[in-house]
């Protein structure tokens, strides 16, 4: 099937959340009223390879006429899952009041938490990809920032960490706000209408590949998808994440259009 070409144009967007904070995008416009948005993982951003790779492949299939964007996810926190919930909501709201349609989220790592937690408080997108969310968000903290991480923050209320990025401030506030949020509850509250994939490297050396088979067994309309030998960046799996994505998201497409 040919595709018709499309020009694309690049422009940031800037988009208030409910707390008098601005949020960053990058929109792909192809003057198409449909959108797909894509949303990073913590201490990563809208540049980050997989997000920069996907917006790419989805232009390149011919999906769109879906215009993409890129949506920077506030500030690097290790809570706020809840809160970068709403601020999605916040962005979605601001483009269906502008006549768009939202087709589909995507969400990368904590991103991928964020869309699930999304469509299980919201209910007014029908297509949702978790690309190696992680399903127990009480693990990863100890390899993280070091099993005295509760001392540490007990003494001073916050502690920084050092990472390959840089440095950023762990608070008090923060670390409970993870730990308090259930994602088997939230997935719970999925709706059925909710078409949901999530695909995980099989060699994920932040999130272990359990975590996805978890979610295939709460998410009522769900699909899982292993990409065997991938890490977590998917450093040497990028189209092949991006092929999985793609036909999943047609297929969603598809179905919507067969639809009485």
């Amino acid at each position: 099937m040919d595709y018709p070409v499309l020009v694309i144009q690049q422009q940031n967007v800037i988009i208030p959340n409910n707390h008098g904070e601005k949020l960053v995008g990058t929109l792909h416009e192809t003057g198409s009223p449909e959108i797909v948005i894509l949303c990073h993982g913590f201490r990563s951003s809208k540049e980050y390879t997989i997000m920069v790779n996907l917006a790419v492949a989805l232009e390149n299939e011919g999906l769109v006429p879906s215009a993409l964007i890129l949506l920077e996810m506030g500030s690097f926190q290790i809570g706020g899952y809840w809160r970068e919930a709403d601020d999605l909501h916040a962005v979605i709201q601001h483009f269906q009041g502008a006549k768009r349609v939202i087709h589909a989220i995507l969400g990368h790592s904590k991103g991928g938490d964020v869309v699930l937690l999304y469509a299980s408080k919201y209910h007014d997108v029908h297509m949702v990809l978790n690309v190696s969310g992680r399903y127990n968000l009480k693990r990863g903290i100890d390899e993280y920032f070091g099993k005295d991480f509760f001392e540490r923050i007990k003494k001073d209320g916050f502690f920084y960490v050092k990472d390959k990025t840089g440095s950023f401030r762990v608070t008090e506030e923060g670390l409970m706000d993870r730990l308090s949020t259930d994602m088997h509850e939230a997935c719970l509250k999925i709706e059925k209408d909710c078409r949901v994939l999530t695909i995980h490297g099989s060699a994920d050396e932040i999130i272990p590949v359990e975590d996805a088979v978890e979610f295939a067994k709460i998410i009522p309309n769900h699909k899982l998808h292993i990409i065997e030998g991938a890490n977590h960046g998917y450093t040497s799996h990028q189209a092949e994440l991006a092929l999985v994505a793609l036909n999943f998201i047609r297929t969603g497409l598809q179905e919507g259009k067969d639809k009485p």
